[in-house]
């Protein structure tokens, strides 16, 4: 069956079988490998994209469900803001970064302010479940913009994470919370 779908603000059109998942459709078939296979009962969150704006676990969506929808993924999340260019924080080549510049083209990349909060508080050890647990604390944001502890335990629930303990993860999502106000306000008082 043929579908089309937005992805990461690109239009495709693809053949897919009745059955194939969301999550299988993005990586095997689009080549978007930062959509990780967790659990494939969503129960850890790692396949956590956004369709029409909103958090959804792939591993459990049939990809002919998000036919003709808009589906965000951890590849597109910062070109996704691209028109609000003060929201970003540029990401150096420090050691301590490294892994998040752009050594080929020697420049900083240009990150989500929640890709940055998790680099800059160490909210990741593995990365395994980091996909997941940004793309929905980026949803958690968008609905609150100023969260409570309560409210981002809720918000990430559904997201598992082995390695970190969470404390680092809450406390990216605070920091990237009070960095997506500042440049909210830097930007109204323009």
């Amino acid at each position: 069956m043929k579908i089309r779908l937005i992805i990461n603000a690109i239009t495709h059109e693809v053949e897919v079988e009745e059955r194939t998942l969301l999550a299988d459709l993005l990586r095997d078939q689009l080549g978007l490998t930062g959509t990780h296979l967790g659990c494939d009962t969503s129960q850890c969150g790692c396949c956590t994209v956004h369709l029409d704006g909103e958090a959804v676990k792939s591993c459990t969506m049939l990809a002919v469900q998000a036919a003709g929808c808009s589906v965000l993924t951890i590849e597109g999340l910062a070109q996704a803001h691209a028109d609000t260019r003060s929201g970003f924080e540029s990401i150096d080549s420090s050691r301590e970064r490294s892994s998040l510049a752009s050594e080929e083209a020697g420049q900083a990349l240009e990150v989500h302010p929640v890709q940055a909060a998790f680099a800059a508080c160490h909210a990741l050890q593995c990365g395994f479940c980091t996909p997941g647990m940004i793309m929905a604390s980026a949803d958690l944001l968008r609905r609150h913009p100023d969260p409570s502890d309560e409210q981002i335990l809720e918000g990430l629930a559904g997201n598992l994470c082995r390695c970190t303990g969470y404390v680092n993860i809450v406390k990216a999502v605070k920091q990237a919370a009070a960095q997506m106000q500042t440049l909210a306000a830097a930007r109204s008082g323009q």
